[in-house]
Order: C-alpha cells, then structure tokens, then sequence
C-alpha cells in the first residue's frame, strides 16, 4: 500500500488542473484513470485544436440548478489567468466567433503542457488503472485499483459525465456521490443534436448538410448562430446551444436569416420580376432546396404577382416563426455534456469538497454546471480544478 495526499481520479481537463495546483502546494498527488492516455476529450475537442476557453465567460455562461455556485471558482480563476499560461508555454492560438478560442496547431499541445506543468510540481499519472472499490478512513480513504491500493487524506472525483460513451465515460463520479450519501441532480444530454419523429424527418432528409444563419429559442432562451440540417434531425451551434435548455415535449422556433425581412424582400422580387414562383424569389435569401421546402404547400404555378400579401406574409413567416417539436436528441452517444449531476447544494463552492463528508471533492463535468458551447465547459474544468487543487 502506497500513501498520498491526494488522489485524484480522472486524467482530464480538471484532474490535471487540480493535480498541478495541489502538487505546486507541495502535496503529494497521484492521478488515476482508466484510459491508455490522458485528455482524451481534450483531444478530440474543437476538431482537434481544443477551444480551450472563451474571453467572454462568465457565470451566466452556465447552467446549474444552483446558478450561484459556480461564480466562486469562476472569478479566482479567469480564461485570462489560463490565457496566462498557454502564453507561458508559448502555445498559439486564435479567436473563432462569440469569443471561442483554439489552438493554432494541435490540441494535442494542451495536453503536453498539463503533463509537463504535473511532471515539474511531481504529481504522478497512472494510466489504465481500474478503480475497485473506495472506502473511506478516519484519517482519508483508501482506493483499491488494478495496479494495487493508495492511501489518501483527500481524494477528488474528476471522472466527468456520461457523454460519449465510446471514449470510456461512465457514471462512476455518480456511483461514489451515491456511495457517500451525497445527491444527484438528474442527468441527461446536453450540447447534443436534435432528432425528428419519421414523418418530418423524411421531409427534411433532402435537407441534410444545408446550414443556415437563424435565432433558435426554446422557452424565453435563444442562441443566434448557425444551425445545420441532418440525416437525423438538426444540429449545428444554435441547435446544440438551445439542446441544453430543450426537454422532452418543448417546442423549438428558428427564425431563418433573423438579420433580413424576409417578407419585404418578397415583396419587392414580386414589383422586381412578378413572373417568377414565391419559391424562386425565397431562393434569393436561402437555399434552393430550403426554398422549396418552406413553400411546398403554396401553389407554384402562380407567378409572384398573383400572390396576395397574406400568402407572402404565411411564406416569411415559415421561414421566420418556424415551429417544431423534436422527439428527442442523439442521447449520450455525441453528447458534448452531461447536464445535471452532483447536486452542488452539497458542495463548497470555494473548494468543491463535499459538505458532510471531509476530503472528498467532485470537479468539472460531474458536478451539475454545465457550460455553453465555445469553451465554457473546459473554463469550468480549469476553474474547478484549480479551486480544489488550493484546498486539498
């Protein structure tokens, strides 16, 4: 039997950031985690250059049954205090739209700094290491895996969420929150794309691969940025934005093209060439087969001129006020986030240590705050990590 002062488990974005921050306090600190290698999610993030975090972030970036708790962390650890150390490491990146920030090269340049700033500070890394049982001590806990037992005063869950299951996420920082008596706030996906019942879908299928500037709104929330149509539904930013506020039975609204009046324009193609089809004249403002998608129920043998104002009027306000219920979403399977999980109620949120069960912490994605798309989530992973990593 081995003894640190921290264990750690979970080699992603927030186990290595608390592991670096605890082990520059002079700690002694191991990382578990049952992958081949460390950051995976990390890796494949931002189409392979990582959008490491947003200038823009701030608390109402978030989403949280306790929208409070996560401003402690937030404000002692900025995406300027990470741009900080990118700089340091000499890593180039640039600005994306709505703030997002990547990697000129490789995300892989992320992970590489992490496990040089572990390696400097000490902390130790063990990979493929399966967690068998954890069991708590007066002085600590005790972490039985794969390679053999650690003795720990303070042990910290970084094991993430549920999404993308294929990359190893499973519920095991849910399984130990139960284990130790804390609660959970229900899970489900989030920044995820949408799906249709079949009738719409086979509508919409000739669609796929078309994207669109829009307003997408569920509810009194909307996101204005580009959504995209699929072989299975909708997705693109907006789409996967508004997923994380859409539950089951909402209806959603995409306003095409919201910078343009789509019926004006109508109506001056009708005083500018009155023999062409409503659909020819939509053409101008979206694509072709969008076009005929939004005006398959107007009569196309008229000519733009013989349409009334009204029938103009229901044209712009298919391809404007465009209501829809999805049936559902594509689930975990490419789920960017988990919503929901450690109920923070029962967390410090200047520390991330359970409230009624000392030395225990839960960080990043297995906590209920969930971020935006465009680098919030790895900006909570940062910040969570570093606010446990000065408490352990």
């Amino acid at each position: 039997m081995r003894y640190r002062d921290v264990v750690v488990i979970g080699a992603g974005a927030a186990g290595m950031m608390c592991a670096i921050e605890a082990a520059k306090r002079g700690r002694s600190v191991a990382v578990l985690d049952h992958a081949r290698k460390a950051g995976d999610k990390i890796r494949i993030s931002g189409g392979g250059r990582c959008n490491f975090t947003n200038i823009n972030c701030t608390p109402k970036n978030f989403i949280s049954n306790n929208p409070h708790f996560c401003i402690s962390a937030l404000k002692r650890y900025t995406q300027h205090d990470f741009i900080k150390l990118i700089q340091q490491y000499k890593i180039d990146y640039h600005e994306k739209t709505l703030g997002q920030l990547f990697c000129d090269g490789s995300a892989n340049q992320i992970i590489d700094m992490l496990l040089t700033e572990m390696r400097k500070y000490q902390a130790e890394l063990y990979l493929q290491c399966s967690i068998s049982s954890i069991k708590k001590l007066e002085t600590g806990y005790l972490v039985e895996h794969s390679d053999g037992v650690f003795e720990c005063q303070s042990l910290v869950i970084a094991t993430g969420g549920k999404s993308i299951p294929k990359m190893g996420a499973t519920g095991f920082g849910y399984d130990v929150a139960k284990q130790f008596g804390l609660g959970l706030v229900e899970t489900r996906p989030g920044l995820v794309p949408l799906t249709f019942e079949p009738n719409m879908l086979e509508r919409i299928k000739p669609l796929a691969g078309i994207a669109v500037d829009a307003v997408v709104s569920c509810n009194k929330t909307k996101f204005k940025e580009a959504f995209l149509f699929t072989h299975r539904g909708l997705s693109g930013p907006s789409i996967l934005q508004i997923s994380s506020y859409w539950r089951e039975g909402d209806e959603i609204t995409i306003t095409m093209q919201p910078d343009q009046d789509i019926f004006a324009k109508l109506r001056d193609q009708k005083t500018l060439n009155g023999k062409q089809t409503v659909t020819t004249a939509l053409s101008y403002i979206l694509p072709k087969k969008l076009a005929q998608f939004v005006t398959a129920d107007i009569e196309q043998s008229k000519h733009i001129a013989d349409l009334s104002d009204k029938i103009l009027r229901q044209v712009a306000d298919l391809a404007q006020q465009w209501r829809i219920k999805p049936s559902g979403s594509e689930g975990y399977r490419t789920a960017e986030v988990t919503i929901g999980g450690v109920d923070t109620q029962q967390l410090d949120s200047r520390t991330m240590e359970a409230r009624n069960v000392s030395g225990l912490y839960f960080i990043g994605e297995v906590v209920d705050v969930t971020g935006w798309l465009g680098g919030y989530n790895f900006h909570w992973a940062w910040a969570s990590g570093w606010a446990a990593g000065q408490a352990v």
